[in-house]
């Protein structure tokens, strides 16, 4: 492969050199006309000077970067690259022409004749591959195999993708035409390819064109633009496609040429959160960070985002070894300046917990270690109220022990008001840090509470997506069943940038917008997948599980809030009663956990969070 990208180069710089050569003749002869055959001064002159001519120009083309480049993905940078060269070559010749050759002998317009001629021959021939490539050598076959698409975008996006599939044959696409909701495009052409008309001209454009599928190149517009889209793309009855999400592309992540499925992240996806990267950087550049629970949905994604603040060193605190390893092996293929230790434990062993704490005395500690599927919780109360309740307490004593600068608990809109077991014990998690901060700890104890997050494990489009593969039944526990749904990325930039903002005993709740119904995202998915709801796949309502509310809340009735100076954030108001109480209380749950009954723990939950409405 070496040697064939060796021999490359050198036919590559051969052919440079013809080119020049065969430029600068052209000069002449433009110059003289048919004299110069006749003049051997002409002649003598013009073998003496080619030499020196095709050093200086070549030199000058390989320092901008010309050899190495493929002449059928010329673009405009590298005719650009090739007028400078040609230009710097040309006065560099002329310099040398006038010391060496006194000035007079070669005649002055032969220079600039040569500079246009090298921009001609060289940027047309590498054109002319450029075309001959992009002309579609493709079969018949091949021309007939192809899926007519429209594009919706033509912006640098879309003129990206365009690109790429003509570029790469296998893809299998024809694009028929652009469609841009701004007027100033309309008719406008791309590489060939017309804007043929707006999104509100999908559905009549597809049937004109049989178009078989549509690619949305919008990989930054908003998600209520996006939905309008994909709304209309639905109404066409062709299948849909998209570009990688934009913070995947900003990442390294992904690339516009890679074409994927709508997600149902896309249509309840809401403006990226703005993160206040002097502030957070402060908080975590050079620094220790912890993070328990490291090898979940959230505790995974900490860890990432944690990473693009160059902290020293990132502890990643989890039992679940595969998921951990997996993680692990994920970071290892990236290049940071961070490094990542693993430390297999459960935050209730109180021993292994005070082992990797001593050992590391992180500065920062994201708590993201708990329980959280609520019916399973109702089962296992005793469970819940050990890991989700006395971990915590484990990981806040060690941590107001040992001096941790900022400690952030990942809460949950379900700690609001609770039904069940799951969010009551996360409401005493939250109670456990006020009591310290009233304490006076050192330590800045915050907490982040929000809703569901897409995608999660255990969540409820997973499991989705897995009954329509199956075929159905889609199962939905109640019609009017409505949740508050955030992206993990963005849940985790907000409790990155809370924690930042925290100074010790505040509850931060994120902004969710707007509730989403259940059945909405289950027919969403479904129509995602190209099925019918109700025709292809069944919708069967299974009735509300132990613990389930119908929906949820951000906050407990008689709470206020103050907006922070970050749009997405707000602060609880205040700070609880009772919490001189809460040690004795936690005493006795701990012994009722021990014994492992329920009807012990649940009236100590109702005792520390008297809000909390058991199996309503």
């Amino acid at each position: 492969m070496r040697a064939f990208i060796n021999l490359r180069r050198i036919g590559n710089f051969s052919l440079h050199a013809f080119f020049i050569a065969c430029a600068y003749f052209l000069a002449y002869l433009f110059r003289l006309d048919l004299v110069f055959f006749d003049s051997p001064r002409y002649i003598h002159l013009f073998w003496g000077t080619l030499l020196p001519l095709l050093v200086i120009r070549l030199g000058f083309y390989w320092f901008h970067g010309l050899f190495g480049g493929i002449w059928r993905f010329t673009g405009v940078k590298d005719l650009q690259a090739l007028a400078r060269a040609s230009l710097q070559g040309t006065l560099a010749f002329a310099i040398y022409a006038y010391f060496f050759h006194h000035g007079t002998n070669v005649p002055r317009s032969v220079p600039i004749l040569d500079f246009i001629l090298n921009i001609l021959i060289l940027g047309g021939v590498r054109m002319a591959v450029r075309i001959y490539w992009d002309s579609g050598r493709k079969s018949s076959k091949d021309r007939k195999d192809s899926k007519n698409i429209l594009i919706v975008g033509a912006g640098k996006a879309g003129e990206i993708l365009l690109r790429e599939i003509k570029d790469n044959h296998s893809l299998g696409y024809h694009p028929v035409g652009f469609v841009d909701d701004d007027r100033n495009k309309r008719n406008l052409t791309i590489h060939g390819v017309k804007v043929i008309g707006n999104t509100r001209d999908i559905c009549k454009l597809t049937r004109f064109y049989s178009v078989g599928e549509i690619i949305i190149a919008l990989p930054s517009a908003k998600p209520k633009q996006f939905r309008r889209i994909v709304s209309t793309c639905k109404r066409a009855g062709v299948k849909v496609k998209t570009l990688p999400f934009i913070g995947d592309i900003l990442d390294g992540k992904g690339k516009i040429s890679q074409i994927r499925d709508v997600a149902i992240e896309d249509l309840l996806g809401r403006e990226s959160a703005k993160l206040d990267m002097t502030l957070v950087g402060k908080e975590l550049t050079g620094k220790i960070v912890m993070v328990t629970g490291a090898a979940g949905s959230i505790g995974s994604e900490i860890v990432r985002q944690a990473a693009r603040f160059r902290p020293k060193k990132i502890v990643m605190f989890d039992r679940a070894e595969n998921d951990i390893y997996h993680l692990e092996m994920e970071l290892k293929g990236k290049e940071s300046e961070t490094t990542f230790d693993v430390f297999v434990g459960d935050v209730i062993d109180a021993d292994r917990l005070r082992e990797c704490v001593t050992s590391y005395r992180p500065a920062y500690v994201f708590h993201a270690a708990a329980y959280k599927h609520v019916p399973m919780m109702e089962l296992n109360p005793s469970e819940a109220v050990k890991n989700n309740v006395f971990g915590t307490k484990n990981i806040v004593d060690l941590a107001d022990e040992l001096g941790v600068e900022k400690f952030v608990l990942i809460s949950t809109d379900k700690a609001v008001r609770p039904t069940n077991v799951m969010g009551a014990t996360k409401r005493i998690a939250e109670l456990i840090l006020q009591e310290k901060s009233a304490a006076g700890s050192k330590t800045q104890f915050v907490a982040v509470r929000f809703g569901n997050v897409l995608g999660s494990n255990g969540s409820v489009i997973p499991l989705f997506k897995r009954q329509i593969e199956q075929g159905g039944p889609v199962t939905v526990t109640h019609p009017d069943i409505t949740r508050y749904f955030m992206t993990i990325p963005e849940a985790v930039q907000l409790v990155i940038q809370a924690g930042a903002m925290g100074r010790g005993g505040e509850i931060f709740v994120l902004e969710m917008g707007d509730p989403v119904k259940i059945l909405d995202l289950a027919k969403n998915l479904i129509q995602l997948s190209g099925l019918a709801p109700g025709k292809d796949i069944e919708i069967t309502y299974t009735g509300l599980r132990p613990g389930e509310k119908l929906f949820e809340e951000l906050l407990i009735q008689g709470e206020g809030v103050i907006r922070t100076h970050h749009d997405k954030i707000w602060v609880l108001e205040g700070r609880p009663d009772g919490l001189d109480s809460l040690s004795r209380t936690l005493s006795r749950m701990q012994t009722a956990a021990k014994n492992g009954k329920a009807t012990d723990i649940k009236p100590l939950l109702k005792e520390l969070v008297p809000e909390y409405r058991a199996g309503e």
